[in-house]
């Protein structure tokens, strides 16, 4: 395990252009970087989380079956432990996600309260904005191998979705050594996703990425987020922008205690009616298995798009 010196941005370099060049070569090369003073401090970051986890450990049963739809790859409000599996949806093996999640987008949301879709809005709206604003930073420095986009504005006034996660302490039979992940290797279907996480308690380093032939930790920096450049970005730059597999680690037997994890992740995905050429996607070493010339995001996504859905039929 390595622990690189991932470049950081703050989010004026960004937008003012003067350190495009190195943005250039880092999402190209390695697809992910870290950002500073995008607008939202910590302890805002803390608050969503903090709320979610009390949810998770102290809400009942039929309080959870509110907020939870039935299609259970829908992503809108509560995921109970073990109910997702990344390992199934990338067809890399059949374990479970070990984690809560509860989720939101821009419609047909599920809350518990008032005041947690209040707080969760507000915060999303914030993520919205700094997600929007490094993605069009990304592409535009790229901008030359941008191929299906005539405004690049429009094309990222999208449909993201907010998660925040709860990875427990595992058990025995998910350390390390029997179960490598907490979550299965994958890329992730965004044009960008950003994400706010906190350590281990005893240090481990949980988020993990590979770049070539190495893995390497994604460490919390506090006052930055991850951002991870996904597959949509790569799609439509004809494959320059490079999307990185990464997964949740599990810990070792002898690191199980302290281990627990939060994390707040916004995916700045595109329209369900973006649409795009299977080919160009399968060039760029995509995995789509539509059989159609072409398709729209919500093809691809599948069950996964819940705003194509009113929450009256899912429920």
């Amino acid at each position: 395990m390595i622990m690189p010196n991932i470049p950081t941005f703050s989010l004026e370099e960004l937008k003012d252009g003067s350190r495009q060049k190195e943005l250039a070569e880092c999402v190209t090369q390695i697809g992910l970087f870290y950002v500073s003073d995008y607008g939202c401090r910590d302890s805002l970051h803390r608050n969503v989380t903090d709320m979610a986890i009390d949810f998770f450990e102290k809400s009942r049963q039929e309080e959870q079956a509110a907020v939870s739809l039935e299609q259970g790859s829908n992503r809108r409000g509560f995921s109970g432990l073990g109910t997702e599996s990344t390992a199934s949806s990338t067809g890399v093996g059949h374990y479970s996600d070990y984690a809560f999640c509860y989720s939101m987008g821009t419609s047909n949301n599920l809350f518990p309260s008032d005041e947690f879709e209040t707080v969760w809005s507000g915060y999303f709206d914030k993520l919205y904005s700094a997600s929007r604003d490094i993605a069009k930073s990304v592409l535009i420095s790229v901008e030359e191998s941008l191929n299906g986009i005539d405004d690049i504005d429009e094309f990222l006034t999208c449909e993201p979705l907010l998660r925040v996660r709860y990875f427990p302490e595992v058990p025995k039979q998910r350390s390390a050594e029997n179960m490598p992940s907490r979550m299965a290797p994958h890329y992730d279907l965004s044009v960008i996703t950003l994400i706010q996480q906190f350590s281990c308690p005893n240090g481990f380093v949980s988020l993990q990425a590979k770049i070539g032939d190495k893995t390497i930790a994604l460490p919390e920096k506090p006052g930055t987020v991850v951002i991870l450049c996904g597959a949509v970005a790569s799609l439509v730059t004809r494959g320059r922008i490079h999307a990185p597999i990464h997964h949740v680690a599990a810990p070792p037997t002898d690191r199980i205690e302290g281990s627990d994890r939060s994390s707040a992740v916004m995916f700045l995905r595109p329209n369900a009616n973006f649409r795009f050429s299977v080919p160009d996607a399968k060039k760029c070493g995509l995995d789509v298995s539509i059989e159609s010339e072409t398709a729209t995001f919500a093809d691809w996504m599948g069950g996964n798009y819940v705003e194509m859905l009113s929450v009256e039929e899912t429920v």
